[in-house]
């Protein structure tokens, strides 16, 4: 839900259209326009009377009787009056004022107010139905009233003419309100649009560097232990080969436990993504030192790098091959301790990139516990594969090794 779009001068529209103003409350425009229709009513009531008073009237024949003069007046009045309910109920005024439109002159100022309120304010069909009784009544009027200078048939048609011309004054006013609240409705629409948009980017995002932090602290994780698995089955290891453990276990908490908080920090931000700077993802070009860790974890990895024009390869495209590497080790630690491990890279520009990880299938069981997993690792790869365009295969194949490979699109430039 978004809040609705607030004028810079709510004061200058009609109550229909502030949307500071819910329900029926007058604005500030409102008041003066209510206050301008009442004292112009009252001015009319006032010249009609003293015309009906005069020797010769000029709007309509002189009253048979004194009496009827004031009664008018007061008819005149009692409708400038109402004028100032007219907002909260122009149908029901209009009902109940259309008799006296079939004699009074002092009330046709009022009377047009009233209709061109329900003209602007309710349904055509309403309107025109209020349209077709005051057409009947202006045929009376020139029957009771008549007019000093005109004949029946020509006050009839002036009737006439006026009242069309309120009634399309007033359509065309309503026409344009709702051109306004539509226009209105539309840009609330887009806002929500817009703002359910920024919150799914942002909750893509998230879900992105999360599962980037997945893939590193699996693989930081799965070298403390196996650090420590070596310290807990040596532990008359020389000093210097034991500080050397300690150090790269201590390391490795020490940025497995960054990681970890940025995660946090990241899942639990609500306006913006980050607020530090997103640290440089790895490429192709970090493969070497993500294989040197490995090793220094005892770990027995060859790399067979065959890429021609690594320079030219996509940053994304290394990116998801160092993501694939990265789980491949990260797997063979787990689930095949000891195992010699073979990352082979292969490709060029218009012939993809051929990226595998192999490693013998563990036999017996395993010595130790087992480093815990989470087993979405391969689900995260198969995902972000499918996304940049290429294939992936893992399991077992002839010769009993586990194999994990994937080919990723490599376009010419």
């Amino acid at each position: 839900m978004t809040s609705a779009v607030i004028p810079e001068h709510p004061g200058l529209l009609p109550g229909a259209l502030d949307p500071t103003r819910p329900g029926f409350r007058r604005t500030p425009r409102d008041w003066l326009v209510d206050s301008l229709c009442f004292l112009v009513a009252i001015g009319w009531v006032v010249v009609a009377t003293l015309d009906a008073a005069s020797p010769r009237p000029a709007y309509a024949e002189r009253l048979p009787y004194p009496w009827m003069i004031l009664a008018d007046a007061v008819i005149g009045v009692s409708l400038a009056v109402a004028l100032w309910f007219r907002r909260r109920w122009p149908v029901g005024l209009a009902v109940a004022t259309l008799p006296l439109s079939a004699f009074s002159m002092t009330a046709v100022v009022s009377l047009l107010v009233i209709y061109f309120t329900v003209v602007v304010h309710r349904r055509t069909a309403v309107a025109l139905a209020v349209t077709a009784g005051g057409l009947v009544a202006n045929m009376f009027f020139a029957l009771l009233r008549p007019d000093p200078d005109l004949t029946y048939w020509p006050a009839t048609i002036w009737g006439v003419v006026i009242t069309l011309l309120v009634l399309a004054w007033g359509m065309f006013v309503r026409a344009r309100r709702q051109l306004v609240l539509s226009l209105r409705e539309r840009a609330e629409r887009a806002e929500a649009e817009q703002q359910l948009r920024v919150a799914q980017a942002q909750q893509v995002e998230r879900t992105r560097i999360a599962r980037e932090m997945h893939d590193v602290l699996a693989h930081r994780i799965s070298l403390l232990s196996l650090h420590a698995g070596a310290l807990e089955f040596r532990p008359d290891a020389p000093a210097e080969e034991v500080a050397r453990a300690a150090g790269v276990i201590r390391s490795s908490a020490h940025a497995a436990l960054q990681d970890l908080r940025e995660v946090i920090g990241v899942l639990r931000t609500e306006g913006s993504l980050a607020t530090e700077p997103e640290r440089p993802q790895p490429t192709i070009a970090d493969l070497p030192t993500l294989v040197a860790e490995s090793r220094a974890a005892g770990v027995r990895v060859e790399l067979r790098d065959e890429v021609s024009a690594a320079a030219e390869l996509p940053a994304a495209t290394g990116r998801t091959a160092y993501r694939i590497v990265q789980e491949g080790l990260t797997n063979a630690r787990k689930h095949a301790r000891g195992a010699a491990v073979t990352v082979g890279l292969r490709g060029a520009p218009a012939e993809g990139l051929s990226v595998e990880i192999r490693n013998r299938w563990p036999v017996g069981e395993p010595t130790g516990e087992a480093i815990p997993g989470a087993g979405t690792g391969l689900i995260g790869v198969a995902e972000r594969v499918h996304l940049a365009g290429g294939r992936l295969e893992h399991g077992r194949d002839r010769s009993g090794d586990f194999r994990l490979a994937a080919w990723l699109p490599w376009p010419a430039t």
